[in-house]
């Protein structure tokens, strides 16, 4: 897998199952999607979905889904593996795959939350080249700074609502303060401005660089994840 994420959340593995597997949970602090809907299904039958991301105001990109999970491991983990793509012709992602691993953390008593994933980019060989400067980098970014969104519900009890506005509020603080400062000595602007780059963020504001962005050791796709063929995305 391309992407690799992993955060490690002070909380029981039924709680984060429960944030990131229910929809109406799990939109609330992924940055990346604006609605999850799963579909009708039949009993034993993987869970198909539909999801969407606002773009831009009265531009949303959709796409559908399936997935399938392993609640219960001989060895205490978990895992959730899917399917996705995108037949919107401003979607970059074609289709791809991905997973979610749930390792109990022996040591520090909380959850190991690790996703891999990739995809194909369409628009021939401009998508290609987009994908790897900007859209990839800016997806792991996202993927990153929501789990620790996440982390910080699980933890902290603030709302994913609370923190994207504390989020905010800080960004606009540490541009205000090096827009004030610019403007009484452009070189002084730019150490303040590097130092506002370098400065960490208060606990309560989400931040992708508390994520682990490379596996320790060589990552691979669980093997529930090949008994959802491609096809079967709908």
């Amino acid at each position: 897998m391309s992407l690799y994420i992993e955060a490690r959340i002070r909380t029981d593995i039924d709680a984060l199952w429960s944030h990131s597997q229910d929809p109406a949970q799990h939109q609330r602090w992924d940055l990346r999607f604006t609605e999850i809907d799963y579909l009708p299904m039949a009993p034993g039958e993987p869970q198909h979905f539909r999801y969407s991301t606002r773009v831009l105001p009265g531009l949303t990109v959709a796409g559908t889904g399936i997935s399938a999970g392993e609640r219960h491991r001989p060895d205490g983990t978990r895992t959730s593996a899917l399917r996705f793509s995108s037949p919107h012709p401003l979607s970059l992602i074609e289709e791809g795959s991905g997973y979610w691993r749930y390792v109990p953390d022996g040591d520090g008593g909380g959850v190991r939350f690790i996703t891999g994933y990739d995809y194909r980019p369409r628009w021939g060989r401009f998508g290609s080249l987009a994908d790897r400067l900007v859209f990839r980098p800016l997806m792991g970014w996202a993927t990153a700074w929501s789990f620790d969104r996440l982390r910080i519900w699980l933890e902290r009890g603030v709302s994913p609502e609370h923190s994207l506005l504390s989020a905010l509020a800080e960004v606009l603080l540490r541009l205000a303060c090096v827009g004030g400062v610019a403007l009484l000595s452009p070189a002084a602007g730019v150490l303040i401005a590097v130092l506002a780059a370098l400065l960490r963020p208060l606990p309560t504001t989400p931040a992708a660089r508390r994520c682990l962005r490379k596996p320790p050791l060589r990552a691979r796709a669980p093997k529930i994840l090949h008994t959802l063929a491609p096809q079967e995305s709908r």
